[in-house]
C-alpha cells in the first residue's frame, strides 16, 4: 500500500543537522521527564503567573512568592521550562514563551495534554506488551476490560472527563460543518452507529425537525445516551437499538443514512471490513454510509498528523491493542473490500476531519 503524504509535512527526507538531530533525540529520549515538567508548570499556576506579568517578566523571588512550592521545586521547574521553550530568562528576570502561552491557553492543547496525563500516561508503560500482544494491556491501570469501550461510564476521576473531553472536543467541533452534508441526502430516518452520548443524535434533531433517529451501539453506551436524550426532551424522536457491530445479531435496515463519527477507527482493518459488509448487508439499495474521521495524511498542517499518529498509540495500549487513526488510502481499502464504494469525500471539516459519503456498487 503506498500512503499519499503532503510534501509541507517534511517526511521525504531528513532535513536535519547531525546538530539538530541529536537535540531531538534528546528531547525523545527525557520526554516523560519533560511532559510532566510541563505539566506541573501548567498544574502549579507557575506559566499563568509569567503570563499575568506579560512584558515586566519577573524576578526568580517574585516567582517563588507565587508559587506553591519549594525554592528547589520552582527553580527545577523553570530551568526545565526554559530548555523545552515553555519560558525563558531575561537580565534576570523569566518570561511566559509562545509555547507556554499556547500550552496554558489552547484550548485543543490543554485537551490534549489532560487526555494523555489522565488517560495514557500510566497504561503506555505496557506499550511493548501491547504491541507485541495487540491487546490494550495498559487498561489494566483502570481495571480488568478486554477494551475500554465499556468502561467508560465508569473510568475513574479525571480519566473518564478527560476521556469525553477528548472525544467530544475533536468530533463537535467537526459536526456543524457536516451536517449540512449529510441532511443534503434528504434523510427520513438516521442510524447513529456508535452513538456514544448521543450528541449527534441530538444535533440532528436540532437541525431537522423532522428525522427520526435510532443509535445503534453497546447496552452500556445507549443507557448512557437515553439519560441524555431524555433531559433534551427527544426521547419520542431518537431511539436505542443495543447491539454489538461485531457480534452475530442482525441489523435493523431502515435507515436512509448510516452516520459513523470516529468509530471505525476503534477497530482494526479486518473489523472496520466486518462492519462495513454487516451494514452493506442490512442497508436499503439507496442508503448511504457517512462516515466521519481524522485522516491522519489529510491534515492542513503537519502538527496534525504528528498529533494523530501520536495518539493512535492511546488505541494500542488503552483501547483495544488493534486499531488506531488511519490513512484516506486504508479507509479506502476497507470501504472497497465491503462491497461500498465512496461517493464524495470531504477534507478539512472542523479541526481535521474528512466525511466520507458512501454507496453501494
Amino acid at each position: 500500500m503506498t500512503i499519499k503524504i503532503p510534501a509541507h509535512y517534511g517526511y521525504d527526507s531528513d532535513k536535519l543537522s547531525a546538530l539538530e538531530a541529536i537535540t531531538e533525540a534528546q528531547k525523545i529520549a527525557f520526554a516523560p521527564m519533560l511532559f510532566q515538567a510541563a505539566v506541573n508548570l501548567r498544574d502549579q499556576g507557575i506559566l499563568a503567573y509569567l503570563d499575568q506579568q506579560g512584558k515586566k517578566g519577573a524576578a526568580f523571588d517574585e516567582v517563588l512568592a507565587a508559587s506553591p512550592l519549594s525554592s528547589y521545586a520552582t527553580e527545577l521547574l523553570l530551568d526545565v521550562g526554559m530548555s523545552v521553550h515553555l519560558l525563558y530568562l531575561n537580565d534576570g528576570r523569566y518570561y511566559l514563551g509562545k509555547a507556554g502561552y499556547y500550552l496554558l491557553h489552547d484550548k485543543m492543547t490543554r485537551i490534549n495534554m489532560d487526555f494523555t496525563q489522565d488517560v495514557c500516561y500510566q497504561g503506555l508503560a505496557a506499550l511493548r506488551e501491547s504491541l507485541q500482544e495487540t491487546r490494550p494491556a495498559g487498561l489494566a491501570v483502570f481495571g480488568q476490560w478486554d477494551t475500554i469501550y465499556p468502561a467508560l461510564s465508569s473510568l475513574p476521576e479525571p480519566a473518564r472527563s478527560s476521556w469525553f473531553a477528548y472525544d467530544h472536543f475533536y468530533s463537535d467541533a467537526a459536526f456543524g460543518a457536516a451536517l449540512p452534508h449529510v441532511f443534503a441526502l434528504k434523510p427520513a430516518h438516521l442510524y447513529d452507529v456508535g452513538g456514544n452520548t448521543g450528541k449527534w443524535s441530538l444535533r440532528c434533531c436540532a437541525y431537522d425537525p423532522d428525522v427520526q433517529v435510532t443509535i445503534l451501539d453497546l447496552p452500556q453506551q445507549i443507557t448512557l445516551a437515553e439519560s441524555n436524550i431524555a433531559e433534551k426532551g427527544l426521547s419520542h424522536r431518537i431511539k436505542g437499538h443495543p447491539v454489538n457491530l461485531l457480534g452475530d445479531a442482525p441489523l435493523p435496515g431502515e435507515a436512509d443514512v448510516w452516520w459513523m463519527s470516529q468509530f471505525l477507527d476503534c477497530f482494526s482493518e479486518e473489523q472496520i471490513i466486518a462492519i462495513l459488509s454487516k451494514i452493506h448487508a442490512a442497508a436499503k439499495p439507496d442508503a448511504r454510509v457517512c462516515i466521519l474521521e481524522t485522516l491522519w495524511n489529510c491534515q492542513q498542517f503537519e502538527a496534525g498528523a504528528l498529533s494523530l499518529n501520536a495518539s493512535s498509540l492511546y488505541f494500542t495500549a488503552m483501547a483495544n491493542g488493534n486499531s488506531r487513526f488511519y490513512s484516506a488510502e486504508a479507509f479506502d481499502r476497507c470501504i472497497q473490500a465491503a462491497g461500498f464504494e465512496i461517493e464524495k469525500r470531504v477534507d478539512g471539516l472542523g479541526l481535521g476531519h474528512s466525511l466520507m459519503i458512501c454507496r453501494k456498487k
